[in-house]
């Protein structure tokens, strides 16, 4: 009887899972189009934490990314805390007016994505290093775009169904490089010295 009492609680809690869909987000601001967002550079940071919440790991990514009309090429150096780094390379196609296909290193098959309003939602498997090895767990992955292009990225990390932990990224766009002027917050110390 107890064994039966603990699967039905089990399979309530699973199918309140995933309740949330793209279309939840139709028609909301700004919107999200990841072919343009990502587009140049953009600066992310993010922490790993395990099914318990405690922090694990802490992260900064710098992003290139290049739109050619048909696929968004990003370019993500990663820069862990403990001084590892690693770069993936993500080849990402629209297929739709809300669909987009991903393929990158460590994907297993191709990820699936889709865009209503401000929200992007993937879901993909994705072979972890763990250690010495990997492990093939799967990413539900959510994007939400914010005012002032802030793009906030959160990730539930499964294996066998099972939660093992959560990704967060908050992504900026960087500021265009312009050799010619100088930010109002920084002097001009070559025009200084010459006075």
């Amino acid at each position: 009887m107890i064994r039966r009492v603990i699967c039905l609680v089990v399979l309530i809690g699973l199918s309140g899972c995933g309740s949330m869909k793209p279309e939840d987000f139709a028609g909301r601001e700004p919107r999200l189009l990841i072919e343009e967002y990502l587009a140049g550079q953009t600066k992310a940071w993010g922490i790993f934490q395990d099914r318990f919440g405690k922090l694990r790991r802490q992260f900064e990514v710098d992003i290139n990314g290049t739109w050619d009309g048909e696929t968004l090429t990003l370019v993500e150096d990663f820069l862990y805390d403990d001084g590892e780094t690693e770069q993936r390379i993500w080849r990402i196609q629209r297929r739709g007016d809300h669909s987009y296909e991903g393929r990158a290193d460590g994907v297993i098959g191709v990820a699936a994505g889709k865009a209503y309003g401000n929200a992007l939602y993937w879901t993909y498997d994705f072979a972890l290093k763990v250690g010495d090895g990997t492990w093939n767990v799967t990413f539900d992955d959510w994007l939400f775009l914010q005012s002032d292009g802030v793009l906030i990225n959160r990730a539930d990390v499964t294996k066998f169904g099972f939660k093992l932990g959560e990704v967060t990224l908050v992504f900026r766009k960087a500021p265009p490089r312009d050799s010619h002027t100088v930010p109002a917050s920084e002097p001009d110390f070559a025009n200084l010295a010459a006075e």
